[in-house]
């Protein structure tokens, strides 16, 4: 009988330790559950690493709040590590993608991204948006497609002394340009740089970054602009501070190719490249290109540096004497072409009626003379949208 008592003690003291044992657990799983339900979930931001002076004259950067720029240099980080989903500290969808196409707007060297992306915005005590770039190549695509650009800019930037000026070097980038690349609505990566280093077929997004980077990498202030086109289409190009005042450029109107794609007839089988947007004000730009209403741009009110002007090509009113001496300064040389370009409709009108109706007729009397000709041939360009007429002389029968 004692023992039978012992060993039923023995069981029921065991069976209060295992009660006492599993008591115990359940008040320490209880605790887990009520601090995971008052812990704030950890949101994985984007780290970002010291940008030095990297965002130093970038346009769109330099117009953000500091909240705003935060988020900006999230989203420049995680496109430069490639990253699927971009955390950043902001609770609006559409607002974090604007600061993205901020970021590709100040770096053309971002080639590797498309420029399309989602963004997810998410609500509660923190809120914040999931960026989701498409990116075209991996890193290591990347790396081999730099080094082509990189071989192709040190090739270009050797032609350039880095103590010229702002002009010189920003003509230098636009001829370069216009001379290297062809206008191509078919070629690969046209978005970005890589199609005009690379490829030398590009459109108006290529042109546009390409000058910039270029002109970055010579320390001029140069930033990418967007909008339209007189005809409704979209387009980008560049503004630029030249000697101190800012201008636009736009090398993609000045590229031949674009022009004759673009339906100028007088200009087919004629290599001649204009230079309306090498530096030219609001009022000359605006004619034909309107910025995007979202933008906010310095004015720009100067022509001092418009290549017509520095070149003794532009003129604010009108001498038919002028005129022909011009005309015969070019033929004596058998140079081609004259141009003709006027400050306004009004004195572009002016000269428009003697010059076809009196001084080019003068002119080509002239060249037959000279040449000994028995008839004279030539090719005009009649363009009012910009007060300009450029005459091309044939030299041979």
């Amino acid at each position: 009988m004692i023992l039978a008592l012992l060993v039923s003690m023995f069981f029921i003291c065991l069976g209060l330790v295992i009660a006492g044992t599993f008591l115990s657990k359940e008040i320490n799983i209880e605790e887990q559950v009520r601090e995971r339900l008052t812990q704030k979930e950890e949101i994985p931001y984007q780290q970002v690493e010291d940008t030095g002076e990297e965002t130093v004259r970038k346009y769109y950067f330099e117009q953000l709040d500091e909240e705003e720029q935060m988020v900006y240099l999230e989203i420049l980080q995680g496109i430069r590590d490639n990253t699927g989903e971009i955390y950043v500290h902001c609770g609006d969808a559409k607002h974090t993608n604007a600061l993205f196409q901020d970021v590709l707007k100040d770096y053309p060297d971002i080639f590797w991204c498309d420029g399309t992306t989602t963004a997810t915005a998410y609500g509660g005590d923190e809120e914040y948006t999931v960026l989701e770039p498409v990116y075209t190549y991996d890193m290591e695509e990347r790396e081999r497609r730099q080094a082509e650009i990189d071989m192709a800019v040190s090739e270009c930037l050797a032609g350039i002394d880095h103590a010229a000026s702002d002009y010189e070097k920003i003509l230098y980038i636009y001829d370069y340009i216009v001379d290297t690349v062809d206008y191509d609505l078919e070629s690969e990566d046209n978005q970005n740089i890589y199609s005009v280093f690379a490829n030398h077929r590009s459109v108006c997004a290529g042109y546009s970054k390409a000058a910039q980077y270029l002109l970055e990498r010579l320390d001029v202030f140069c930033t990418y602009v967007t909008g339209i086109t007189e005809s409704g289409q979209s387009h980008a190009w560049n503004l630029v501070i030249c000697d101190g005042d800012y201008y636009y450029v736009d090398t993609t109107w000045g590229d031949p190719v674009f022009q004759e794609q673009e339906g100028e007839e007088a200009q087919k089988g004629v290599d001649y490249v204009s230079y309306d947007y090498m530096c030219c004000n609001d009022e000359e730009l605006f004619r034909t290109h309107t910025p995007d209403a979202d933008l906010v741009l310095p004015a720009c009110t100067k022509m001092d540096r418009n290549y017509y002007v520095v070149n003794g090509m532009y003129y604010e009113q009108y001498n038919s004497e002028e005129a022909l001496k011009v005309m015969n300064d070019i033929i004596s040389g058998q140079g081609n072409p004259v141009v003709l370009k006027y400050a306004n409709a009004e004195v572009y009108s002016q000269a428009h009626g003697d010059i076809f109706e009196n001084v080019i007729h003068r002119a080509a009397q002239n060249l037959a003379q000279w040449y000994g000709l028995s008839q004279v041939k030539y090719s005009y360009i009649d363009d009012d949208r910009l007060n300009k007429i450029v005459i091309y002389w044939e030299y041979s029968e």
